[in-house]
């Protein structure tokens, strides 16, 4: 049965290219929100389908959700903006997701 899921197509092809890599290891500056008193800014450590690990900088670990998630993503080739709904797939997937632009399925 098809979800609703993400529209990846308003990614432009240079993010789409970006996002299809790994994520892991990149950088991510988080505003706080909902859950989040401060700021959260640091390194991504792991990766799930609803999720983010992030390690500050003073070596704390951070679980971030996906979804609703806002903020910036810093990769060796691009700063983009972080959009989590946009990334709630499971990473192995991601690639041809992202670069396909299209839907989640669930069976």
């Amino acid at each position: 049965m098809d979800a609703p899921g993400p529209d990846l197509r308003q990614l432009s092809s240079d993010e789409r290219l970006a996002l299809a890599g790994e994520l892991i290891g990149g950088t991510v500056r988080v505003p706080p929100g909902p859950g989040r008193a401060r700021e959260v800014v640091g390194t991504i450590v792991d990766e799930t389908l609803g999720t983010f690990v992030v390690r500050t900088a003073s070596g704390h670990r951070v679980r971030l959700a996906k979804t609703g998630l806002t903020g910036a993503l810093g990769l060796p080739e691009h700063e983009l903006p972080l959009r989590g709904d946009l990334l709630r797939v499971r990473p192995e997937d991601r690639t041809k997701r992202v670069l396909a632009g299209g839907p989640r399925r669930f069976h």
